[in-house]
């Protein structure tokens, strides 16, 4: 498995004026990333400053896999989530606590 770095952007009929968790379909979106932290697919997410844009940082074998799992995100079809970059990323130092992970 290798770690990836995916930026993610917002649109489609992303509401603006609403917070993250007001936005239509939030509930849904929640429990998928909530399986995918739990599975231990993503590691780390969260918005970048400005709010436009999302930082995912993801354990997959490929890039087609990182795609495919993201196309199930209940924010993709509609396009409110959409991957704009997946570079594969190389750590050299990491202190980021170790966990069980159960692989897709």
């Amino acid at each position: 498995m290798a770690r990836w770095v995916v930026r993610v952007e917002r649109g489609g009929p992303w509401d603006w004026s609403r917070d993250m968790r007001e936005q239509d379909g939030w509930d849904e979106h929640a429990a998928y990333m909530d399986a995918l932290f739990e599975e231990g697919f993503v590691l780390l997410v969260g918005p970048l400053e400005g709010g436009r844009d999302v930082l995912w940082v993801v354990e997959a074998d490929s890039e087609e896999t990182i795609q495919r799992r993201m196309a199930e995100d209940p924010w993709s079809p509609n396009g409110m989530l959409k991957p704009i970059r997946i570079e594969r990323w190389d750590i050299v130092l990491d202190s980021l606590p170790k966990r069980d992970r159960v692989q897709p």
